[in-house]
């Protein structure tokens, strides 16, 4: 596979100057001149071209490839520790998840505001764009400002899937294997997972209560393998979306 880098605005054919993240990527990478590579901007499909020096990149041709397959799945979540959640973002972003919401819950260890917080948002972004970069992905997933959780639940559009990840679910309340263009919202809980009163407030806002089995999973766990398990039937990892 060839070299992909992320460039944050509309590409065409033609010359221009490498972003400083990128090329500082490239560099990262060894790239040389004349070396081929492929560009993408986040929207979709990505483009091959050639690096003509360490600033510098010809654009030659666009390619229409969509690596975009099965649900459209938002993760929401009570922020885990730091490390954790960069964790979490870059996996989320790798099994395909279309938007993060991170959420200030009772119990979060992680507590962010203000400047912090748009900082820190700025960083998990980053980390979803290098994830892309890394996996063939051509389309960003957004990571949302942080917000409390009553205030995400209010502003939840209507007519989606919607399910919240709990230990208190009857054992049978399996998550489903959703059809593909279907979108859905995966919620859970930081360590410590969310209060009964949290989740009283989910269910009055239309969240299925459902099981990931009889383990108990961590806080960065859980919505991984509830991201895959949505998925199953149309991930890549069972279809080839390159062929």
């Amino acid at each position: 596979m060839l070299p992909r880098l992320f460039i944050p605005f509309v590409l065409r054919a033609g010359v221009f100057d490498l972003p400083a993240a990128a090329a500082r990527h490239a560099q990262v990478l060894r790239l040389r001149a004349g070396e081929n590579l492929l560009l993408f901007d986040g929207a979709g499909g990505e483009w091959l071209a050639r690096l003509d020096n360490p600033q510098q990149v010809e654009v030659l041709e666009h390619r229409a490839i969509e690596r975009e397959t099965g649900p459209r799945i938002h993760l929401a979540m009570g922020m885990p520790a730091n490390e954790r959640m960069d964790g979490l973002v870059e996996k989320a972003t790798e099994l395909g998840v279309a938007s993060i919401q991170p959420l200030i819950t009772q119990r979060s260890v992680l507590r962010l505001s203000g400047e912090r917080a748009q900082k820190r948002v700025q960083h998990w972004q980053g980390i979803a764009t290098a994830a892309c970069e890394q996996c063939g992905r051509n389309r960003l997933p957004h990571i949302a400002p942080i917000r409390k959780l009553a205030d995400w639940l209010g502003d939840l559009p209507s007519a989606t899937a919607r399910f919240l990840l709990s230990p208190q679910a009857e054992s049978t309340a399996l998550l489903p294997v959703l059809p593909e263009g279907h979108h859905a919202y995966i919620l859970s809980g930081p360590e410590g997972g969310l209060s009964d009163d949290e989740e009283a407030l989910a269910r009055a806002a239309g969240f299925t209560p459902a099981t990931l089995g009889p383990r108990v999973l961590r806080a960065d766990t859980a919505p991984l393998a509830a991201l895959l398990l949505l998925t199953s039937e149309t991930h890549p990892l069972h279809h080839d979306e390159r062929s």
